[in-house]
């Protein structure tokens, strides 16, 4: 087997159990088994876990990067110096995201990999996602920024988690939802289908007034200014 073909395998197997199992549940024996490689291959190839980890993240979030910086460059080329519609910034990102795993694995796969890195990330893999990807997010995130100018900072990095969050459980779930759909309404729902539908959601919970006690404490701290 080449070298290349031994990483490959190591990667594919490590990514789909990390999703079903979690990262404390998967061992890296459970990965040689499966992908029928020894332990000394994954050690010569990645050194360790949490370098495994970390490359099974970064075959999905450095085309999501490049791709990302592309589509926000377009944006920012069409609009010149105008505020970028909310709307157009969620319909970009969700057009990268979209894009990524077809050339990779599965949408499933890279959802759940994503619900992992916000539920059981430990501190090497916030700090690997924050130093090679951090720029492409806080550019996203200080362009939510000016197209929410309203919300306070707290309240936008709430909503902005609640949105993700959305999209992680509903397109990690997607076959379920698509049986559910099927079954119970008659309907036969892609992915573009369930993204139609989800986008003026996510639009709306970032664009919906703000709980009354925040609204008095925007406008107390106004006063005080």
């Amino acid at each position: 087997m080449a070298q290349s073909d031994t990483v490959t395998r190591i990667l594919d197997t490590a990514e789909v159990l990390f999703a079903e199992r979690g990262f404390a549940e998967t061992s890296l024996r459970n990965i040689t088994s499966k992908a029928r490689v020894n332990l000394a291959a994954v050690n010569y190839h990645f050194g360790s876990k949490k370098a495994l980890i970390q490359a099974v993240f970064s075959r999905y979030l450095d085309p999501f990067t490049q791709r990302f910086h592309t589509a926000l460059d377009e944006l920012e080329a069409q609009h010149a110096g105008r505020v970028i519609p909310l709307e157009t910034l969620l319909e970009t990102m969700a057009t990268t995201v979209l894009a990524v795993p077809a050339e990779r694995n599965s949408l499933k796969v890279f959802m759940r990999l994503l619900g992992l890195a916000y539920s059981q990330a430990q501190g090497h893999l916030r700090r690997h996602i924050q130093q090679e990807y951090g720029d492409v997010f806080t550019r996203f995130t200080e362009l939510v920024r000016q197209a929410t100018p309203d919300l306070p900072d707290a309240e936008r990095f709430w909503r902005l988690h609640f949105m993700l969050g959305t999209v992680i459980f509903t397109l990690s779930g997607l076959d379920a939802l698509r049986d559910i759909a099927e079954k119970d309404y008659q309907e036969q729902v892609t992915v573009r289908d369930l993204v139609r539908r989800l986008r003026p959601v996510v639009v709306a919970a970032m664009n919906a007034p703000l709980p009354p006690a925040l609204e008095e404490g925007k406008y107390a701290n106004a006063q005080a200014r």
